[in-house]
């Protein structure tokens, strides 16, 4: 249902991108940015907005560092499966985990699954655990098969992705709670590796539907970007969250999304928060209220397209 799905998509961007008019004119996005800076005027939280529609681009607060958190795991994934690319891996081999490799104190539904820590599992599960449940041993179990997390810089880097960098595992930010600051982004370079994913330029065609299919299967955060959209609305998306500390603070609360809007155009839509006083749910509304705003700009002029 999904590829069906994905072929009027794009049959219907190409249409629109060549006899519409542009979804964030300048009035249009002027109209944008003041709900969204008057959504935020109270609020102490920094928050960048990143939004592209048939190559029309929309931004807010975009050159500030956010910390990615577990959004960084769209790297991860791409750098492991260009490897397995050129390794000639296929998606249902198996590889074998032991304990090492299994850290006790972090988000690790694998770990419920696996306690003793010592099993097999597919390719195409460990990706899933990694992107969709958003599992941290999983995505370091990735980054050392992908070489490091240098490696995975690297792979990024050489897709012409800008305005990032990546320096720690999952393992080293738990480790050393600043050492969130060190993987960062600013919202428009991850909607460049979400364009760049979706195109096919990155991962040949299998893993390329592998990885728009499971990003659609992501189960959470769905009181982001999910929840300011109308259900009938396809999504895939990466949310990463370093979760409220002890002191209050929320070191970031990011969502990173693609969806379908009515007419069949592809909307990429990332919105990070960072260094937030507000309370999760909070934090969960105003993405979700940001989504909301972007979906009512883009969708405001249909009937004149």
């Amino acid at each position: 249902m999904f590829k069906k799905t994905v072929i009027l998509i794009t049959t219907a961007a190409l249409w629109s991108a060549g006899v519409s008019a542009r979804t964030f004119s300048p009035e249009a996005a002027t109209a944008a940015r003041q709900q969204i800076e008057t959504l935020l005027q109270d609020k102490k939280a920094t928050v960048g907005v990143a939004c592209s529609i048939d190559g029309d681009d929309f931004a807010l607060n975009d050159t500030v560092r956010y910390p990615l958190m577990s959004v960084f795991k769209l790297h991860v994934a791409v750098a492991a499966l260009q490897r397995m690319e050129t390794e000639g891996t296929r998606l249902d081999e198996a590889l074998t985990i032991d304990s090492t490799q299994m850290h006790r104190d972090t988000y690790s539904p694998l770990l419920g699954l696996y306690p003793s820590g010592n099993f097999r599992i597919s390719y195409t599960d460990l990706l899933h655990y990694a992107l969709a449940l958003s599992d941290n041993n999983a995505c370091d179990i990735l980054i050392d098969y992908a070489g490091g997390i240098g490696a995975i810089k690297h792979c990024i880097d050489r897709a012409g992705i800008t305005g990032y960098d990546l320096a720690e595992t999952e393992a080293s930010m738990h480790a050393d709670i600043p050492a969130c600051y060190r993987n960062w982004a600013h919202p428009s370079s991850v909607v460049q590796l979400l364009q760049k994913i979706l195109d096919g330029s990155l991962l040949n065609e299998e893993h390329t539907r592998f990885m728009r299919t499971t990003l659609v299967e992501t189960s959470t955060g769905l009181n982001k970007i999910r929840a300011g959209l109308p259900p009938e609305i396809v999504l895939g998306h990466k949310t990463g969250s370093s979760g409220q500390l002890p002191n209050g603070l929320t070191i970031a609360d990011n969502d990173a999304s693609f969806f379908c809007l009515p007419d069949g155009r592809l909307c990429f839509l990332v919105v990070l928060v960072k260094d937030s006083r507000e309370s999760e749910t909070t934090n969960a509304a105003l993405i979700a209220r940001i989504a909301r705003i972007v979906y009512d700009t883009a969708t405001a002029n249909q009937l004149s397209r």
